[in-house]
């Protein structure tokens, strides 16, 4: 294979020939599915005259070639390993084509393939150059006319984009439907389903009063899963209606569950194809965390109707465009619905966790990347997540009303427009009237940037000075960073009161919370008329993806805990806390010595279980100790025994000491009531399950007992899953073993709730976690061809930290070996699931070695574009 090339953001031009309409016929059979298309083509204004048509293509068989229809000879066209060539085109043309695929033997899921009986698409971002032949980037906006033909007995439902505008039967027992889609589209956002599925059917009104049908289309099977989806859908049409005045605009809105897709789901217009796992629910089979998921990602998806579909970006450099402002949006919708601190502390420790690590790692990027070899490796946490961050700054930046008033003027100036994110941000400043030009340097520079904060309280003059510095560390291509423009929300919680005080800057009054602008590398903000000496509460509700440095001591941050009147700060003041606990017991540990409990830990996580809160939600998030995962990121050197010893330590002396705290804590939360995924009811499973996490750390009779009898209960799948969990990572194989079994015996039939199942055994601690995986990657269940399975089972396993880094490096090779097949299979989900070994530089000397000796074997094989540009990076 010879060296793949990087594609370049400065190399920018639009296409020789643009896309009108676009009409296709399918054939549907699984060996050998014929696609003719007839694409009406028109030179670009901008391109110049006389320039060749070429049009991309991947593992297409061409069958025949027409231009206005006259059949070309051989000589009047040329098949690259790109696609297809034609040197003379008239300035406006017809171009038909017709050629011949096979979807089963498709194993990448991109472009047209089977999942199960089923045939379905994936596009996004390169997948329709194999269907057919054609300009495949964004900013080519045509009209589709699509006609789906198939054997009416195996394939009944036959859907695409749009409207069915006819239907009909035809020899030989197939049949046929044809679907017009009025608006012009991108070819990622075409979407084709044929199978045996059933429907479930709504109904919406419109703000302006029109009717639109809703349908989730899923195998009879899992026609009970589908209602929590429905209502979602529903909620979140209301929402986009009345927070960003965007109202649907076909006659119809489907929904379909395809359980082979590499993705969450795509928003294809008109026609969404879901992975079932994002999907499918029921009180007995998912989780509250699968329920809360498959709202966020149905709403997702939904809004993408406008933000992506109806304004698309111009071309791949401009992904967040869609995707962090739909991110964004999302989480909006989210945050309204269920508790609004709970949504936010869960992203942002997610963020500070997953983004900062890729921030960090050999493969860091900026938001929006100047060049790439594969666009499927920049569908990234950067693109989606520090995408959703800046928009976020941006809505606080302007306000919300402006920012109303800039997505209204986005939305209506580019309305059928593939555009660039200068755009979008052009319509917020104009709204504003804000020059936001420094602003946009987040877009383009990789890394996280760090604020360095001190501040001194001058009893004399009544005057607090807080002192902040940025800077942000190099990332590969980028050694020299730009001060950026960063909005710091703060408030100053007076020592004596404990109340937020009055913040008067420059003379002017701003309120007890407000939000200070540091645009240069140092600035000074002085606050006046402070009656008592302040702990500062910097950055809060994140108001900006940075590192925040500031010199706090134990006591201050048990102070912000009890008192900062912003729930996500409070959050954090914890999470500060018991980081420098464990800071000192990673110490102990690797240096031999006894560890000692900070007492001043133990203090507050008494105080948080005996205190009246009518939150439990956000309880339940302050009793939950930072993950491996987090407290890894904060060491220079990843020491992964002695970050598990540590953490086990904390929280095995906090179950010791507050036993009884606990107990009660879980008590008063038990329920009999029926299940429902709402707010109130999914806060009090959160708090008593992670009550009984504490308990169950001991294992003392009494937790035991109960974590038994929650599994036993079967009252719905989040006890039970979380039951199985902690007997499962618990010593006590004698009742782990038999309730495996029983689970996996009663569940064998469901493929999501097996996935659960191969998770919860590839994520325990014990030694033997790795010769699980080797098991259970022969069990009938998993299979390496299903993206779910492959995460469930290897990707899991990959973030069992204390077993996938075993010294011996067996876990390393492993996960190679399954990164070497799958590139052969499927390289979008090899090149994901090979991101554990790029971050070898921060571990210790023997397990670097080990891990860049897998990724070396990696480099030997014949890669895929996908894996290679990873591995490159990973050891340059």
């Amino acid at each position: 294979m010879s060296t793949p090339q990087a594609i370049h953001l400065s190399d920018y031009r639009p296409p020789a020939y643009r896309v009108t309409h676009t009409e296709l016929t399918f054939e549907l059979d699984p060996s050998a599915t014929r696609v003719k298309a007839r694409l009406h083509l028109e030179r670009h204004p901008e391109r110049e005259a006389g320039e060749a048509l070429e049009l991309d293509g991947e593992q297409l068989t061409l069958k025949s070639i027409a231009l206005d229809g006259q059949v070309l000879g051989e000589d009047e066209y040329r098949l690259t390993e790109q696609g297809l060539r034609i040197e003379s085109v008239p300035a406006s043309f017809l171009l038909d084509t017709e050629v011949e695929i096979s979807p089963e033997e498709n194993t990448a899921l991109e472009g047209l393939y089977r999942s199960g009986g089923m045939f379905c698409t994936q596009c996004e971002a390169e997948g329709f150059r194999r269907i057919t032949f054609y300009p495949d980037r964004p900013d080519v906006m045509a009209t589709f006319s699509t006609t789906v033909v198939g054997d009416a007995a195996s394939l009944p439902v036959l859907l695409s984009n749009g409207n069915p505008v006819e239907r009909g039967e035809l020899p030989n027992g197939r049949h046929f439907v044809t679907w017009e889609d009025p608006h012009p589209k991108p070819c990622y956002l075409f979407a084709l389903v044929a199978g045996d599925l059933n429907k479930v059917e709504d109904r919406f009104t419109t703000m302006s009063g029109r009717d639109v049908t809703l349908q989730i289309w899923v195998e009879e099977e899992n026609l009970g899963k589908t209602d929590h989806a429905m209502a979602s859908l529903k909620r979140a049409m209301r929402w986009d209606e009345e927070t960003y005045g965007r109202e649907y605009d076909l006659d119809l809105f489907m929904i379909v569950a395809v359980n082979d897709f590499n993705m969450g789901a795509m928003e294809n217009k008109g026609l969404n194809i879901f992975n079932s796992a994002a999907v499918l629910t029921h009180p007995d089979t998912a989780t509250d965390a699968a329920f809360q998921r498959v709202e966020g990602i149905v709403a997702h998806e939904y809004f993408h109707n406008w933000s992506g579909n109806r304004v698309t970006c111009r071309d791949w450099f401009q992904l967040s465009l869609k995707e962090g402002f739909t991110v964004f949006r999302d989480q909006s919708f989210s945050a309204d619905v269920n508790s609004a601190p709970v949504k936010r502390i869960e992203d942002v420790s997610f963020f500070r966790t997953a983004q900062f690590a890729e921030d960090a790692g050999p493969t860091a990027h900026p938001v929006r990347p100047d060049h790439y070899i594969e666009i499927g490796n920049f569908y990234t946490l950067t693109i989606y997540e520090k995408g959703a961050e800046i928009v976020r700054m941006l809505r606080n930046l302007v306000g919300w009303e402006a920012f109303r008033r800039g997505s209204d003027l986005y939305f209506s100036r580019f309305d059928g427009q593939a555009v660039t994110i200068e755009d979008f941000v052009t319509c917020m400043a104009e709204a504003s009237g804000q020059n936001l030009d420094q602003f946009m340097l987040w877009y383009s520079q990789a890394g996280t940037p760090e604020i360095d904060a001190h501040g001194e309280y001058d009893y004399a003059r009544a005057e607090y000075r807080l002192i902040l510095r940025q800077r942000t560390p190099a990332t590969p291509g980028q050694s020299d960073k730009q001060a950026l423009h960063i909005p710091v929300r703060l408030g100053l919680v007076g020592t004596k009161s404990g109340r937020d005080l009055a913040l008067t800057l420059d003379g002017e009054s701003l309120g007890r919370d407000a939000v200070i602008h540091l645009r240069e590398d140092e600035q000074e903000f002085v606050f006046t008329d402070l009656a008592e000496a302040p702990v500062p509460s910097l950055a809060r509700g994140f108001s900006a993806p940075v590192k925040l440095n500031f010199p706090y001591s134990r006591e201050d941050l048990a102070f912000l805990l009890a008192n900062d009147s912003d729930g996500f700060n409070r959050w954090d003041a914890g999470q500060r806390l018991a980081l420098l606990a464990l800071d000192d017991l990673i110490a102990a540990h690797r240096n031999g010595v006894e560890k000692v409990m900070d007492n001043r830990v133990v203090d507050a996580f008494r105080t948080l279980l005996t205190s009246d809160t009518d939150d439990k939600a956000v309880l339940a998030e302050m009793l939950t100790l930072p993950s491996e995962a987090y407290i890894a990121e904060q060491q220079p050197l990843v020491d992964v025994d002695a970050i598990h010893a540590a953490r086990q330590f904390v929280k095995q002396s906090l179950a010791v000491t507050l036993r009884d705290e606990f107990l009660a804590v879980y008590q008063a939360n038990l329920d009999d009531v029926s299940y429902a995924p709402e707010p109130d009811q999914i806060a009090a499973r959160s708090l008593k399950n992670v009550a009984l996490s504490y308990l169950m750390s001991i294992e003392d009779e009494e937790g035991v007992a109960l974590t038994q009898r929650q599994f036993e209960a079967e009252h719905n799948m989040t006890d039970v899953r979380h039951a199985l969990t902690l007997l499962t990572h618990s010593s006590r194989d004698d009742l782990a073993d038999p309730a495996l079994k029983a689970f996996g015996q009663k569940w064998a039939h469901d493929p999501l709730v097996m996935d659960q199942w191969f998770s919860i055994q590839v994520s325990r601690p014990q030694a033997d976690a790795l010769e699980r995986v080797k098991f259970l990657m022969d069990h009938p269940a998993f299979s390496l061809t299903n993206p779910n399975k492959v995460r469930a089972l290897i990707g899991a396993f990959a973030q069992n930290r204390v077993n996938f880094h075993r010294l011996d490096g067996e876990g390393y090779k492993l996960l190679a070996d399954v990164v070497i097949k799958l590139n052969r299979l499927n390289p979008e989900i090899a090149a994901r699931l090979i991101t554990p070994l790029t971050r070898w530089a921060r571990y210790d000397e023997t397990r670097q070695e080990l891990m860049k000796a897998e990724l070396e074997r990696i480099r030997a094989e014949d890669l895929s574009p996908n894996v290679y540009e990873v591995v490159e990076k990973a050891l340059a």
